[in-house]
């Protein structure tokens, strides 16, 4: 249930919908004046929404920065790789076909490759509501081996839907497949690494942050496209922030963190 909720919470939560539902209002009010207000604030909200700048400064706080190889302890025996958007399959063509969230698994790869993690543990289950019989760790060990990495490198979490979920059935694997006093390296992105920390903390799960795909760089950008320029993207931004910023302290509140 918790699942569902935070599923349509999100969609909820989108600024698309938000302008959406307050152009129908202004539709649909009967009083000139006031149709014209929230149209007006319709467009003005439009125009701040879709400023890339103002999304990047707010991303820009929430990432975690990333982290350097050379601050990173010899071995790990684990990466774990939290599922996400990463990849699906065209059953049709038998292809795997890879999403946003590809950086993640491409960096256990190649930590994996230099020696810095021994195993590679792959926590994702359908987390779709639509799609819920897409399974991405599966899909994402089969891509492994087929880079050459053998199948007793690879660990693999198919049920969990949520990040929650993400760190109590990693903490199980863990428990059954190392002995005691492991290191781990939690690889997600930079934007979730926040709420995946503090969900994998609460699990006394001893590891290191590798934060990846990174959405926004060091140096600000300040030229007419950024700063005044609508952007449609900004939006996908918004929703991305929004849905970390928001499940951070629903995750609090359940004391999932």
């Amino acid at each position: 249930m918790f699942f569902v909720i935070s599923k349509i919470l999100s969609y909820l939560l989108s600024p698309l919908f938000w302008i959406l539902a307050l152009m129908i209002l202004s539709f649909f009010i009967k009083n000139r004046k006031k149709s014209r207000r929230i149209l007006l604030v319709t467009i003005v909200l439009f125009y701040l929404l879709s400023n890339h700048f103002i999304v990047d400064e707010f991303m820009r706080v929430w990432e975690e920065p990333m982290t350097e190889y050379k601050d990173l302890a010899k071995e790990y025996d684990v990466g774990v790789v939290l599922g996400g958007y990463l990849v699906t399959i065209d059953k049709k063509y038998d292809r795997l076909i890879f999403k946003k969230n590809t950086d993640r698994i491409l960096q256990a790869v190649d930590l994996y490759n230099n020696k810095k993690i021994k195993k590679i543990l792959i926590s994702g289950g359908p987390g779709n509501i639509i799609y819920h019989d897409m399974y991405e760790a599966p899909l994402l060990k089969r891509f492994l081996m087929s880079l050459g990495i053998p199948d007793t490198s690879i660990l693999v979490d198919s049920t969990s839907n949520n990040t929650y979920e993400n760190a109590v059935n990693s903490k199980k694997i863990i428990n059954e497949n190392f002995p005691e006093n492991i290191k781990a390296l939690l690889i997600t992105s930079s934007l979730h690494m926040r709420r995946a920390a503090g969900c994998f903390r609460k699990q006394n799960i001893d590891f290191d942050k590798f934060p990846t795909d990174k959405y926004i760089g060091e140096n600000r950008r300040y030229n007419v496209e950024q700063l005044f320029i609508p952007d449609l993207d900004s939006f996908i931004y918004w929703r991305m922030f929004i849905h970390e910023f928001t499940g951070y302290y629903i995750y609090k509140m359940m004391g999932y963190l």
